[in-house]
């Protein structure tokens, strides 16, 4: 089970965020589920605040990162029940807070790529993106859209 291997690794799926405006957090079309973005919220609270590069490290914007994309898996189990239908992460959306002259996005988003091959082996592997933006909501480091094939295993 795709939860068990998640404990294994030392993490904890947590509670679906809820949406922060006027969205839902996840929706099923077809065989993909798509999520809206998800920042590394921990029982509602930014585990990190501000630019990577300039107020978050680099090493705390990967494990925000990790955060985000348990999140993201966290909406999806919450429209389709369980992770062990995921066939596929397909696609990783990475926003990354940057600031001026911080160029290492693809490091940052990292964090949330490795966790999941870590957690789905061949399945996590999938095409991303890694974005640096001016702002996110809240101030956080970054933020993560994922997309991912569902079948009814």
């Amino acid at each position: 089970m795709i939860e068990d291997k998640i404990k294994e690794l030392g993490y904890e799926l947590p509670e679906a965020p809820k949406p922060l405006a006027a969205y839902i957090p996840a929706l099923v079309v077809d065989n993909l589920v798509f999520t809206a973005g998800q920042l590394p919220t921990v029982k509602g609270e930014l585990k990190a605040k501000g630019k990577v590069g300039s107020d978050v490290s680099e090493d705390d914007a990967r494990t925000a990162a990790e955060i985000s994309a348990l999140n993201c898996l966290s909406v999806i189990k919450s429209v389709i029940g369980n992770l062990d239908f995921i066939e596929q992460v397909v696609k990783l959306t990475v926003f990354v807070n940057s600031a001026d002259g911080f160029t290492a996005q693809p490091r940052v988003a990292n964090g949330a790529s490795e966790l999941l091959s870590k957690i789905f082996g061949e399945k996590g592997k999938h095409v991303r993106s890694a974005v640096g933006v001016n702002e996110l909501p809240l101030n956080a480091p970054v933020e993560i859209e994922m997309i991912v094939k569902i079948g009814k295993s």
